[in-house]
């Protein structure tokens, strides 16, 4: 595997995901943001924080099956949520259950980034999610 992740004692334990990515391996593959739309790009979600989670999380499987990785293989992920607060949080946490629930995977643990922003490329969307890969 060409990454490790690491919660180092000094920091916070967080359960989310692990703080820092160590990642050894020789390709790196970036996962553009992927947002609420299904392959034909038809809206999932319109108005529901959890459901588009979940599709951003579902996409980035497919993009991650296609380049032959796993969740085990993303070096770090960074989601964009419009007009952020706190309380949003259990949202994006639900939509990643919803997704993993769905995958039969495991919840990725890679360092996450969530950055609140005012908008997105459409007005309809309330979150997009990147990855960023590391293969040996």
């Amino acid at each position: 595997m060409a990454v490790t992740l690491v919660n180092p004692a000094g920091l916070p334990q967080v359960d989310m995901y692990r703080q820092v990515s160590i990642a050894t391996g020789s390709k790196l593959v970036f996962i553009a943001g992927q947002v609420a739309r299904d392959a034909a790009g038809n809206r999932i979600g319109e108005g529901d924080l959890a459901a588009q989670t979940a599709q951003c999380y579902l996409n980035i499987a497919v993009a991650l099956a296609e380049v032959g990785a796993t969740w085990n293989d993303v070096a770090k992920l960074t989601a964009y949520i419009v007009d952020w607060t706190p309380d949003k949080m259990a949202l994006i946490g639900e939509g990643l259950g919803r997704a993993t629930a769905e995958l039969g995977t495991p919840a990725p643990l890679a360092p996450l980034t969530g950055i609140g922003v005012s908008a997105l490329a459409e007005p309809d969307l309330l979150v997009e999610v990147e990855a960023t890969v590391v293969l040996d």
